[in-house]
């Protein structure tokens, strides 16, 4: 363990992952109506979209599961404070084990197709048929998933940790969808600058903890760690690598 410890890398973003407020805003009216519905949000960190969303309807009910206690203490202590308790329950759980004991009306699975596990090749998948058995006929499914805006070339795949295989474009990823029975209601993308905000200050919690710490025995392996990240991004997926909203409407 590194000593001093660092902060958690999500610390500086308000959603995990390359989401605005405008677009998200946008995201949970497409779920709608929300009158008394209860909605599952997947693999939900400190479940900051799952409250908003609650938010947006006082009617409806929602739960929240994570393997990550430290975000899930995190999202319980927001709930409080916005006076969400009775209506929001996060849950420390690993998907793949745990069972929600009733459907949902919406379910959310947010850039976290990978928490049923398995080889990446089949996550979407995973969370496409996952996602049939948790909601009730009818419900509404906001997939975030990554897709290929541009094909990638053989430099950039070898700079990142993601195969070809492991992202469609985004017409194969609509298909995808529509061939396990759901129908597309919307769909967008992260632009560049949601994708630089997120990226930027994703890293802060390293950058941080090296001006702070520029003598400490671990600064060696907490640099290369910030400049993987770096290359990954800016040699690899910037530009290449998207990440697709769908609004999609269960059988």
């Amino acid at each position: 363990m590194t000593s001093p410890e660092i902060t958690p890398l999500y610390e500086d973003v308000t959603f995990h992952g390359p989401l605005s407020e405008e677009r998200a805003a946008r995201l949970i009216d497409s779920l709608g109506p929300l009158e008394d519905a209860h909605v599952l949000d997947i693999a939900c960190g400190w479940a900051e979209f799952l409250l908003r969303t609650l938010e947006s309807a006082p009617t409806a009910t929602g739960t929240g599961v994570d393997r990550n206690a430290r975000d899930i203490a995190h999202g319980q202590a927001n709930a409080d404070a916005r006076g969400l308790t009775a209506r929001v329950d996060l849950q420390v759980a690993d998907v793949a084990e745990w069972s929600p004991g009733r459907q949902a009306d919406v379910v959310i699975v947010n850039g976290s197709s990978q928490a049923w596990g398995g080889d990446p090749v089949h996550h979407t998948v995973n969370a496409l048929t996952a996602a049939r058995e948790l909601l009730r006929p009818g419900g509404r499914f906001l997939l975030g998933e990554c897709f290929w805006e541009r094909e990638p070339t053989e430099a950039q795949l070898a700079a990142m940790p993601v195969e070809r295989d492991h992202c469609r474009s985004l017409a194969d990823l609509v298909d995808l969808a529509h061939d396990h029975g759901y129908r597309l209601l919307g769909a967008e993308q992260a632009n560049q600058d949601e994708w630089d905000v997120f990226e930027n200050r994703h890293g802060l919690a390293w950058e941080r903890w090296l001006r702070a710490n520029p003598d400490s025995e671990h600064a060696d392996e907490i640099r290369a760690k910030a400049d993987t990240q770096r290359n990954y991004r800016l040699r690899g997926w910037r530009g290449t690598m998207g990440l697709a909203y769908l609004t999609l409407q269960a059988p």
